[in-house]
């Protein structure tokens, strides 16, 4: 059920925009590949043929930019900002984007970062898009919250590993959602194992996966268990996502059917 059928009261989104559903990425620690995860899920939307948008609201710690190989800046009109489009046509905002070097640091108190996260939902010019995926920081602080607040989002993919540590955290972000009352969609358990090349023995670097038993106990849906895969990360340092072709371990069709 979408947040506006929930009667939740939320900012309103530029005049021009017709935003199907709002996805929100998060995790509960940092470190864990969420904005992977974002990138993969945004990917895997496109490919099947619907209209995605990504907004990077990890202001301190922008890396979607890089991921897509994106460096053109956004386009300012009379309407608003012009979200940047990847070769798939995934349309992107993020501050990385509007810096003069996408390495210099934000380094910014909690109201300039909400309010730009915020700026993003109502001045950027999306356009009509069937899903737009929002890269969320770590951790359950101002901008995750502000996020969840004022955004319309319809549900949360919550991103973890296979440690111990990421799992007890991730508690933290899975009870902070249902405290705000914002749908869980389901989990995603990262950098959970590693393929031999030669034998295709499957390695378990970080100790068994937990992902699945966590999932099933706190009620979600288990969306896959993603690898640490070396090719992955040549295509991201590349800016070559897209040509990623391991997303069958990202299963998504419980989210769609949730979301309806």
């Amino acid at each position: 059920m979408s947040a506006e059928k929930r009667g939740i009261e939320k900012l309103a989104p530029n005049k021009l925009n017709k935003i199907g559903h709002v996805i929100a990425v998060m995790s509960g620690k940092g470190g864990v590949g969420k904005s992977s995860v974002t990138s993969l899920v945004a990917v895997e939307l496109a490919r099947q043929g619907y209209k995605t948008g990504i907004l990077d609201a990890d202001i301190t710690g922008s890396s979607i930019p890089k991921m897509f190989g994106l460096r053109t800046k956004p386009e300012t009109t009379e309407f608003g900002l012009l979200p940047v489009e990847s070769r798939m046509g995934i349309k992107v905002i993020s501050i990385n984007l509007l810096l003069e070097n996408e390495e210099d640091p934000v380094i910014w108190r909690g109201p300039l970062l909400t309010g730009t996260v915020k700026q993003f939902w109502t001045d950027v010019v999306w356009d009509v898009l069937d899903y737009l995926v929002v890269d969320l920081p770590p951790g359950t602080g101002d901008v995750p919250l502000t996020v969840m607040q004022s955004l319309p989002v319809d549900g949360l993919i919550v991103v973890t590993s296979p440690q111990e540590l990421a799992v007890m955290i991730v508690k933290k972000a899975v009870k902070m959602a249902e405290i705000l009352k914002v749908p869980l969609l389901g989990l995603v358990e990262n950098m959970s194992y590693v393929q031999c090349p030669n034998c295709k023995t499957t390695i378990d670097l970080f100790g068994p996966g937990r992902g699945e038993k966590e999932a099933r106990e706190a009620g979600l849906a288990f969306l896959g268990r993603l690898p640490v895969d070396p090719e992955f990360a040549t295509l991201c340092d590349r800016g070559e996502i897209e040509k990623y072709p391991g997303f069958s371990t990202l299963d998504l069709s419980a989210v769609l059917e949730k979301l309806g």
